[in-house]
């Protein structure tokens, strides 16, 4: 079905002169480049705004890296966020979101940590998760070394980093450890049963631009690998399938209408929403995956949406997470 009469005007152009970026038909290594390529294309890196570090990657594995954005001088301690890039879990770079992170960091008087994550399908899970949440351990423990109010750390994350948002506030409910602020979801890749069979719904109307259901079966693939997965481990993997979603730090969701995310989306927002989490839910008319790197009013609509969002997890009372011990 071709759903161009129903995208955005300000974007109808633009998505039809997309460069490919298709897992399916190119190698990981094609996929990667190209999909750094568009985001260097849309936003200069800007090394001079970051410093990078190596942290404590999970037991027995290497450290992970993590990029971090200072905001403007000002009294400490201040908020911060764990920033997670998009990729469809096999792609991305925590640099490619330098100018997001940097305006996060000076519009929000934020400190940034972007995380980059292993990649699969050569890390499969729990790897990035896991990586996700070390990194999130690193800033919490070294919270007054960094300026950091612990009481107000949120987790935030584009597409696949989305979902890796979602997956790694729910480790750190079930560890019990760290209160979260916030979760901050934007068109998160949440359920692996989208695009097959198995899947809750199948929108006709979705998934035609950018992400597809061809790309979507791909990266879930790739993140699974061939070990077995413990039936407690489900959400950490596909958070849609958590059991148990109660507990977890107010959520802010955005996807737009046409994106192939939109089911399992606004699926998640109610589920959150019946178990007593907060929940601000945005769905944006005419939006395809990716519709805020395309300028025009509904990305200045999202950007304000995120704005507020971003205000009240980063200033307000912390989340509903209580450590268990």
């Amino acid at each position: 079905m071709n759903t161009i009469h129903l995208v955005d005007p300000s974007a109808r152009e633009l998505v039809t002169q997309l460069p490919s970026v298709d897992p399916e038909r190119q190698s990981v290594a094609e996929f990667r480049a190209n999909l750094l390529a568009i985001y260097a294309q849309a936003a200069p890196l800007m090394p001079e705004a970051r410093e990078e570090r190596k942290v404590p990657g999970p037991p027995g594995t290497p450290e992970v890296r993590v990029l971090i954005y200072r905001p403007t001088p000002q009294p400490q301690p201040f908020p911060a966020i764990l920033y997670i890039h998009g990729g469809g879990m096999i792609g991305g770079a925590a640099e490619m979101m330098d100018a997001a992170s940097v305006q996060l960091a000076q519009g929000h008087g934020a400190l940034v940590v972007a995380v980059d994550y292993r990649l699969a399908p050569e890390t499969p899970f729990p790897g990035p998760v896991e990586d996700c949440y070390a990194a999130l351990d690193w800033l919490f423990r070294n919270a007054d070394s960094l300026g950091v109010d612990p009481s107000h750390i949120a987790i935030m994350g584009h597409s696949a980093g989305g979902g890796l948002a979602a997956a790694t506030a729910l480790l750190a409910r079930d560890r019990g450890v760290y209160l979260l602020s916030g979760q901050i979801l934007i068109y998160p890749m949440l359920d692996s049963r989208t695009g097959t069979p198995e899947a809750l719904a199948d929108n006709p109307l979705t998934g035609e631009f950018v992400w597809t259901r061809e790309f979507n079966r791909f990266g879930w693939k790739a993140l699974r690998g061939t070990e077995p997965l413990p039936p407690e481990r489900l959400g950490h993997f596909s958070p849609a399938q958590a059991s148990d979603v109660s507990r977890l730090p107010p959520a802010f969701i955005a996807v737009g209408a046409l994106d192939l995310f939109l089911e399992e989306d606004v699926a998640y927002a109610l589920r959150l929403a019946r178990s007593g989490v907060p929940v601000d839910l945005h769905v944006y008319e005419g939006g395809i995956h990716g519709f805020d790197l395309f300028p025009g009013a509904l990305a200045t609509r999202f950007e304000a949406d995120l704005r507020a969002a971003l205000g009240r997890v980063l200033q307000g009372a912390p989340g509903n997470t209580a450590p268990q011990g």
